[in-house]
Protein backbone atom coordinates (compact mmCIF):
# COMPACT_ATOMS: atom_id res chain seq x y z
CA UNK A 1 0.00 0.00 0.00
CA UNK A 2 1.38 3.32 -0.91
CA UNK A 3 -0.91 6.15 0.14
CA UNK A 4 -0.73 9.99 -1.43
CA UNK A 5 -2.30 13.01 -0.69
CA UNK A 6 -2.61 15.20 -3.71
CA UNK A 7 -4.15 18.68 -3.00
CA UNK A 8 -7.50 19.36 -5.42
CA UNK A 9 -7.83 22.57 -7.58
CA UNK A 10 -10.88 23.01 -10.05
CA UNK A 11 -9.58 20.59 -12.56
CA UNK A 12 -10.23 17.61 -10.29
CA UNK A 13 -13.73 18.70 -8.82
CA UNK A 14 -15.44 16.05 -11.41
CA UNK A 15 -13.18 13.37 -10.29
CA UNK A 16 -14.04 14.59 -6.89
CA UNK A 17 -17.87 14.54 -7.34
CA UNK A 18 -17.58 10.75 -9.72
CA UNK A 19 -15.78 8.91 -6.49
CA UNK A 20 -18.02 10.64 -3.94
CA UNK A 21 -20.98 9.49 -5.64
CA UNK A 22 -19.93 6.00 -5.91
CA UNK A 23 -18.78 5.97 -2.59
CA UNK A 24 -21.36 7.33 -0.35
CA UNK A 25 -24.19 5.45 -2.97
CA UNK A 26 -24.81 2.39 -1.31
CA UNK A 27 -25.34 4.31 2.55
CA UNK A 28 -28.06 6.81 0.35
CA UNK A 29 -29.83 3.58 -1.29
CA UNK A 30 -29.69 1.75 2.57
CA UNK A 31 -30.76 4.99 4.63
CA UNK A 32 -32.62 7.26 1.72
CA UNK A 33 -31.04 10.82 3.19
CA UNK A 34 -32.09 12.43 -0.13
CA UNK A 35 -31.12 15.72 1.59
CA UNK A 36 -28.09 15.30 3.24
CA UNK A 37 -25.82 12.16 1.69
CA UNK A 38 -23.05 12.94 -0.16
CA UNK A 39 -23.95 10.85 -3.31
CA UNK A 40 -26.60 13.84 -3.75
CA UNK A 41 -24.36 16.81 -4.04
CA UNK A 42 -23.84 18.99 -7.41
CA UNK A 43 -20.37 19.35 -8.66
CA UNK A 44 -21.41 23.00 -8.55
CA UNK A 45 -21.24 21.90 -4.80
CA UNK A 46 -17.80 20.43 -4.70
CA UNK A 47 -16.27 23.27 -6.96
CA UNK A 48 -17.95 25.85 -4.55
CA UNK A 49 -15.93 24.26 -1.15
CA UNK A 50 -12.85 24.04 -3.17
CA UNK A 51 -12.77 27.74 -4.04
CA UNK A 52 -13.74 28.19 -0.19
CA UNK A 53 -10.38 29.92 1.66
CA UNK A 54 -10.65 28.28 4.60
CA UNK A 55 -10.71 24.18 3.12
CA UNK A 56 -8.38 22.32 1.69
CA UNK A 57 -9.77 19.06 -0.15
CA UNK A 58 -7.31 16.39 -1.03
CA UNK A 59 -7.50 13.20 -3.86
CA UNK A 60 -6.40 10.07 -1.94
CA UNK A 61 -4.18 8.06 -3.71
CA UNK A 62 -3.01 4.76 -3.39
CA UNK A 63 -0.42 3.42 -5.90
CA UNK A 64 -1.38 7.03 -7.98
CA UNK A 65 -4.59 5.39 -8.83
CA UNK A 66 -7.48 7.89 -7.46
CA UNK A 67 -9.22 6.34 -4.64
CA UNK A 68 -11.20 8.32 -2.69
CA UNK A 69 -10.74 12.08 -0.90
CA UNK A 70 -10.79 14.04 2.34
CA UNK A 71 -11.80 17.43 2.38
CA UNK A 72 -10.05 19.39 5.68
CA UNK A 73 -12.33 22.41 6.86
CA UNK A 74 -9.98 25.08 8.86
CA UNK A 75 -12.13 26.79 12.11
CA UNK A 76 -10.81 29.40 14.75
CA UNK A 77 -8.60 28.37 17.28
CA UNK A 78 -6.52 25.90 15.11
CA UNK A 79 -9.76 23.58 15.46
CA UNK A 80 -10.39 21.27 12.20
CA UNK A 81 -12.94 19.58 10.82
CA UNK A 82 -12.63 16.97 8.53
CA UNK A 83 -16.13 16.73 6.44
CA UNK A 84 -15.89 14.42 4.31
CA UNK A 85 -13.91 11.54 3.87
CA UNK A 86 -14.67 9.01 1.45
CA UNK A 87 -12.93 5.51 0.10
CA UNK A 88 -14.50 4.06 -3.10
CA UNK A 89 -16.77 0.68 -2.00
CA UNK A 90 -13.66 -1.45 -3.92
CA UNK A 91 -10.31 0.22 -1.94
CA UNK A 92 -12.47 -0.21 1.67
CA UNK A 93 -11.30 -2.19 4.21
CA UNK A 94 -7.46 -1.61 3.48
CA UNK A 95 -6.34 0.47 6.04
CA UNK A 96 -5.88 3.28 3.66
CA UNK A 97 -8.09 5.73 6.08
CA UNK A 98 -6.49 5.50 8.98
CA UNK A 99 -3.27 6.14 6.99
CA UNK A 100 -5.18 9.37 5.08
CA UNK A 101 -5.77 10.49 9.09
CA UNK A 102 -2.20 10.09 10.30
CA UNK A 103 -1.28 12.18 6.96
CA UNK A 104 -3.44 14.95 7.29
CA UNK A 105 -2.68 15.09 11.28
CA UNK A 106 1.17 15.44 9.89
CA UNK A 107 -0.09 18.25 7.26
CA UNK A 108 -1.90 20.12 10.11
CA UNK A 109 0.38 19.43 13.24
CA UNK A 110 -0.54 22.93 14.62
CA UNK A 111 -4.40 21.72 15.50
CA UNK A 112 -5.84 21.81 18.83
CA UNK A 113 -8.74 19.45 18.11
CA UNK A 114 -10.55 17.96 14.98
CA UNK A 115 -13.86 17.51 14.76
CA UNK A 116 -16.21 14.57 11.98
CA UNK A 117 -19.60 13.06 12.23
CA UNK A 118 -20.83 10.07 10.23
CA UNK A 119 -23.52 7.69 10.31
CA UNK A 120 -24.25 5.96 13.62
CA UNK A 121 -25.32 2.55 11.96
CA UNK A 122 -22.70 2.75 10.49
CA UNK A 123 -20.59 0.43 12.97
CA UNK A 124 -17.36 -0.13 11.03
CA UNK A 125 -17.37 3.91 10.45
CA UNK A 126 -17.50 4.39 14.48
CA UNK A 127 -15.18 1.60 15.13
CA UNK A 128 -12.76 3.25 12.83
CA UNK A 129 -12.70 6.50 14.34
CA UNK A 130 -12.52 5.39 17.98
CA UNK A 131 -9.84 3.87 17.22
CA UNK A 132 -7.93 6.64 15.76
CA UNK A 133 -9.02 8.39 18.73
CA UNK A 134 -11.80 10.17 18.04
CA UNK A 135 -14.46 10.50 21.09
CA UNK A 136 -18.30 10.85 20.66
CA UNK A 137 -19.27 14.37 21.55
CA UNK A 138 -22.78 12.94 22.86
CA UNK A 139 -24.57 15.44 20.42
CA UNK A 140 -26.66 13.21 17.87
CA UNK A 141 -28.94 14.24 15.22
CA UNK A 142 -31.74 12.21 13.85
CA UNK A 143 -31.95 12.32 10.07
CA UNK A 144 -34.69 9.90 9.47
CA UNK A 145 -36.24 6.80 11.24
CA UNK A 146 -33.25 4.88 10.47
CA UNK A 147 -30.12 6.99 10.35
CA UNK A 148 -28.70 9.01 13.27
CA UNK A 149 -25.45 11.23 12.66
CA UNK A 150 -22.74 10.78 15.64
CA UNK A 151 -20.55 13.85 16.60
CA UNK A 152 -17.06 13.00 17.26
CA UNK A 153 -14.13 15.43 18.56
CA UNK A 154 -10.49 14.73 19.35
CA UNK A 155 -8.12 16.95 20.79
CA UNK A 156 -4.46 16.99 20.43
CA UNK A 157 -3.90 16.74 24.48
CA UNK A 158 -5.60 13.02 24.06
Amino acid sequence: MEVSLCKANLKDAMTIYEMQVRAFMPLLEKYQDYDTSPANESVERIITRINQSFTDYYIIKNFELAVGGIRVVKKDNKAYRVSPIFIMPEHQGKGIAQKVFAMIEQIYDDAKSWELDTIMQEEGNCYLYEKLGYKRTGETKAINDNMTIVFYGKSSLD
